[in-house]
């Protein structure tokens, strides 16, 4: 199976696989554009607040608006995108890396490039992962699902909602929630400070009257085909449930803001050392790792 041949590829489509095409079309490499998803733009498409652009265009823009003025350069620079295209196999050798990818225009097909940037983000927990009991009812979903079930599908996952974790897309959703009519009982943080920035926890929870607990957490999920309640625990200074500090809190949603993962899983076959502290690949000063010709960036890289 013949390839075609690239001075770069970059996989994932998002703000960072964006940025880096264009900066290697700038640099006069040929290159091209790896995305999974119909559009490009990544996360920013789901997140319609404002805040970014301010230091990159001193302008305050929303996900999208930010986006899209990347989009564009791209579109202008002519480098290729192949949209709705999955990675099936990677591999390394001498000529270079060689992609076997899949989409419905051309089935399956390989690419070559000589030179490699991983740029595919990163993934939620789940409760399984922040090992909450109870059965698995409907109703429990991460704070980036939310976010993605109601910006772009228009849909409302629930009315009473607890909200897990106070990371800044936990708290944005609290507000988002709010405003489409659902009630939020509280966001809930098992450390003694929350991780989510200033100015969100003022303008998302405060200005809406949300309560902050901190110091708790989830311990166990009621209901078998619905959420229908949770059970709340204080922490000790190991985070470890206290007994008898139990409150159980009827609800019929538990949104997961309880952190992100480096989505990495493409490079394991090529043996890439994975910095345990990041998650990421372990790379140098110019985001090179170990592997010749990969390097990595954006949220893959480091969350």
């Amino acid at each position: 199976m013949s390839g075609a041949k690239w001075d770069v590829a970059v996989i994932g489509a998002g703000p960072a696989g964006l940025a880096a095409a264009i900066a290697a079309n700038k640099a006069g490499a040929r290159v091209c554009l790896v995305e999974r998803e119909s559009r490009p733009g990544g996360i920013l498409k789901q997140c319609i607040h404002d805040g970014f652009g301010l230091v990159r265009f001193g302008q305050k823009l929303s996900g999208p608006e930010y986006a899209w003025r990347d989009i564009q350069l791209a579109k202008e620079r002519g480098i290729k995108l192949f949209t709705d295209t999955f990675l099936l196999e990677l591999e390394a050798r001498e000529e270079g890396f060689v992609l076997t990818l899949q989409n419905s225009e051309q089935a399956v097909f390989q690419i070559v490039t000589r030179a490699l940037v991983a740029a595919t983000g990163c993934r939620e927990r789940s409760a399984r992962q922040v090992f909450i009991h109870g059965q698995r009812p409907a109703g429990v979903y991460t704070a980036g699902t939310v976010q993605r079930l109601i910006n772009i599908g228009g849909h409302l996952p629930g009315k009473n909602c607890v909200i897990l974790g106070s990371g800044d897309i936990g708290l944005i959703m609290a507000r988002r929630l709010t405003l489409e009519g659902a009630k939020v009982q509280g966001v809930y943080e098992i450390k003694a400070e929350p991780s989510g920035l200033t100015r969100n926890i003022v303008q998302c929870l405060e200005d809406y009257n949300i309560p902050l607990h901190l110091g708790a957490t989830v311990t166990k999920v009621h209901g078998s085909e619905r959420v229908e309640a949770v059970t709340i625990s204080q922490v000790d200074e190991n985070l470890r449930a206290l007994p008898g500090t139990e409150e159980y809190v009827p609800c019929d949603t538990l949104v997961l803001s309880v952190g992100l993962i480096p989505e990495n899983d493409m490079l394991l076959p090529l043996g890439v050392q994975i910095d345990p502290r990041t998650g990421g690949p372990a790379v140098d000063q110019l985001m090179a790792t170990g592997q010749a010709g990969l390097y990595s960036c954006g949220n893959a890289l480091h969350v």
